[in-house]
């Protein structure tokens, strides 16, 4: 795996390579659109806030929901993108995270390898791990148990 570069400074290409960058927010899913709606509504925020400039970013889902994980990337390798940061929108790292996302990533790294295609997918860690995300959660509770 390659360091992460600036993507936004570089208007989402990778340094390294020239090829596009582009990261997927990956949520767990479910068959219940209203379940589905509060994903959609912050990518359509975090699309507003980078604009045309900042890294492509894309959503995708585990299970009972599509995109999936496997269909977004490869799309994204379809078109071009070589870099792709996968971030889960989980709060912890469970059996998804340790187990199933690494898997699903290794096939498509075969799969890309076998189509002489170099193709780095970086799974980060979940985004409840974040501080902020702890504070905010957080300053949450704190309010409603005032």
């Amino acid at each position: 795996m390659t360091a992460p570069t600036n993507s936004a400074a570089s208007g989402g290409q990778d340094t390294a390579s020239g090829h596009p960058r582009a990261s997927v927010l990956l949520a767990h899913g479910s068959s219940d659109p209203h379940w589905l709606a509060p994903f959609e509504h912050l990518l359509q925020q975090i699309h507003d806030t980078l604009g045309s400039h900042g890294t492509r970013v894309e959503l995708a889902y585990m299970e009972l929901a599509e995109p999936s994980l496997a269909s977004q990337i490869r799309a994204l390798v379809s078109d071009g993108v070589r870099h792709i940061d996968v971030l889960p929108l989980f709060f912890a790292a469970g059996r998804h995270l340790r187990r199933d996302v690494p898997a699903k990533i290794d096939e498509l790294q075969t799969e890309f390898k076998n189509q002489d295609l170099s193709v780095v997918i970086h799974l980060h860690s979940p985004v409840g791990l974040e501080p902020e995300v702890a504070g905010a959660i957080s300053q949450v509770v704190q309010r409603r148990l005032s």
